[in-house]
């Protein structure tokens, strides 16, 4: 009995360590570091891009309400100042949570909005959001909003606009945002196959490197910090 139970356990943990061959193998073969998570099942690959700035991808369980069953997180240490906040969303995304918004806080018991509401939901109150005229090609999809509204104009012209514009969109819940110094990118995944790994990562890397070129024209090359791996 003891072996048939050695035998079972050691079969399921070789089959969920093979669902994630090719993922593995994706990243593996460009020098990224690979791990599957063992408290659920997911994953995590680790990399720089250019060889300078670190980066982390995860998938797995959804860590917002607004994101169900499982999403793809990109994460970075930018060096932005650290009291910059900025978000991108799609714009079915934020009508969505701003009828939650009006429904739980205006017509709801609450009288204000606490720290245990998602920032994203805050910052749709908070900051003035660039017009449809400012958002150009990215205001039939996107909304745009930042506490530095000439850094926010400056990161999303030109390449990044150019990525978003092209990105997959439709109802897929979607985020990118700036906090801490931190960029951080999430979206309703539920098949993390290479292809969208792939390009999700494209996209986040122009994202970052967008977001270090804007923050130096605006905020001057001695307000970045030195880069450093992204936190769990």
């Amino acid at each position: 009995m003891l072996e048939g139970l050695k035998r079972l356990f050691t079969s399921r943990s070789s089959s969920g360590s093979r669902r994630w061959d090719a993922v593995s193998t994706w990243a593996e073969t460009r020098q990224w570091a690979f791990r599957g998570v063992r408290d659920h099942d997911g994953f995590v690959v680790e990399g720089r891009f250019r060889g300078k700035r670190p980066w982390r991808l995860e998938w797995g369980p959804s860590q917002r309400p607004y994101i169900v069953g499982a999403e793809l997180r990109l994460r970075s240490e930018c060096g932005l100042p650290p009291d910059l906040q900025a978000l991108v969303m799609g714009r079915e995304l934020q009508q969505r949570l701003e009828k939650q918004v009006f429904d739980q806080y205006v017509e709801g018991v609450q009288t204000r909005i606490d720290d245990q509401t998602p920032p994203e939901m805050r910052w749709l109150v908070m900051f003035p959001r660039l017009t449809g005229l400012e958002l150009g090609d990215l205001r039939e999809h996107y909304v745009a909003m930042a506490s530095a509204k000439p850094w926010l104009m400056q990161w999303l012209a030109g390449p990044l606009g150019e990525r978003l514009a092209a990105a997959p969109g439709g109802d897929t819940p979607f985020v990118l945002m700036a906090a801490r110094g931190r960029l951080t990118l999430r979206v309703a995944q539920s098949d993390p196959d290479n292809a969208a790994l792939e390009a999700w990562l494209a996209l986040f890397e122009v994202a970052v490197h967008e977001a270090q070129r804007a923050g130096v024209e605006i905020f001057g090359a001695e307000a970045m910090v030195a880069p450093r791996p992204p936190q769990p």
